[in-house]
């Protein structure tokens, strides 16, 4: 797969990924609930391509998150096999490109593991 595809998938990931929840908050003018987690630092981006938990949360929002996890799983698969790649790699590169677009203030997994909180 040559960079300029790769990028472009990735970008397709993130927009499809993004949240679904957060076209629907908009329209509504109220934040979702995983938008506010993720503003608290309850919630946060993996460099694995999915949406961690950092601390205790209420089993809606945990179901919430594996919703989105799962769903972004089927389209990292899914763009795997068309792209002639893994989901692995897939996932990889939308985690870099989610945590480039979050926030400051938001907190995500670094490449050790770590909740670090992202600054500007």
């Amino acid at each position: 797969m040559t960079l300029a595809r790769f990028l472009v998938t990735g970008l397709f990931i993130a927009l499809a990924v993004a949240g679904f929840s957060s076209i629907a908050s908009k329209a509504n003018a109220q934040p979702s609930a995983l938008e506010t987690a993720k503003t608290e630092g309850v919630v946060g981006e993996q460099v694995d391509g999915y949406l961690g938990i950092r601390g205790p949360v209420d089993a809606s929002l945990r179901r919430k998150v594996s919703e989105i996890n799962a769903k972004r799983r089927a389209v990292y698969e899914e763009l795997a096999m068309s792209d002639n790649t893994t989901a692995a790699k897939v996932a990889r590169v939308t985690g870099e490109m989610q945590i480039r677009r979050a926030a400051s203030g938001e907190f995500f997994v670094d490449e050790g593991g770590n909740w670090v909180q992202k600054t500007l």
